[in-house]
């Protein structure tokens, strides 16, 4: 299969997306970006990647709308205008190191409103992964050392900053289904079949596009 499409994978926390996408990854044989962005968007910005990891998918009228038409704020040199606030900033960065990458090719981008970001991108496919919460619980808890009786609530509060990252910077709702290509609740596919439904999908959608 002649892979042209770029990956998107937004999804609830424990539901699998890292897992999933590193393997769609490997199998289809192009690169991998989830934490990767921010050491990424780190040095190409020159901000320090500690304020990146520290406001990954968090935030403190939509301000991505104005990046996409391409009105946003630089200075006269280009860069982006220091009069910014940090978490704009660090947004941008992330903005531009995820545009780039999409107009490299063909890769899987996990997070960040990539789906957004790549939204006038007519090669780009986007995933939602859902999941029942004793599955994403028995998950959280096989990967973290939190008390049992707080991994729930540890859930619910991951996906609410996401979905408010999501909602602040898109002016959409995170995990809407109009929003996606596809969305898919691994706690009925498990790992090895949400991966190959993906896969079906991209090669479906390869193959309506030649």
């Amino acid at each position: 299969m002649f892979m042209r499409s770029i990956i998107t994978i937004s999804r609830e926390f424990g539901s699998g997306g890292r897992e999933i996408g590193k393997t769609l990854a490997k199998e289809l044989d192009i690169p991998f970006y989830d934490k990767e962005l921010l050491e990424m968007a780190s040095k190409e910005s020159g901000i320090c990647e500690e304020l990146f990891v520290k406001n990954d998918e968090s935030h403190t009228n939509s301000f991505l709308f104005s990046l996409v038409m391409g009105s946003y704020p630089v200075a006269a040199d280009g860069r982006i205008n220091p009069d910014l606030p940090l978490n704009h900033k660090i947004f941008l960065a992330q903005f531009d190191t995820i545009r780039r990458l999409g107009d490299q090719g063909p890769c899987v981008i996990v997070g960040r409103c990539a789906d957004y970001v790549l939204k006038g991108n007519a090669n780009a496919i986007n995933f939602f992964l859902t999941g029942d919460m004793a599955d994403k619980k028995a998950r959280i808890l096989g990967r973290y050392d939190i008390e049992k009786d707080k991994v729930e609530d540890f859930i619910k509060k991951t996906d609410k900053r996401r979905a408010s990252y999501y909602n602040y910077y898109t002016d959409q709702k995170w995990g809407a289904a109009p929003n996606f290509d596809l969305c898919i609740n691994t706690s009925k596919t498990g790992i090895a079949g949400a991966v190959k439904l993906m896969k079906d999908y991209i090669e479906i959608h390869e193959a309506n596009k030649s």
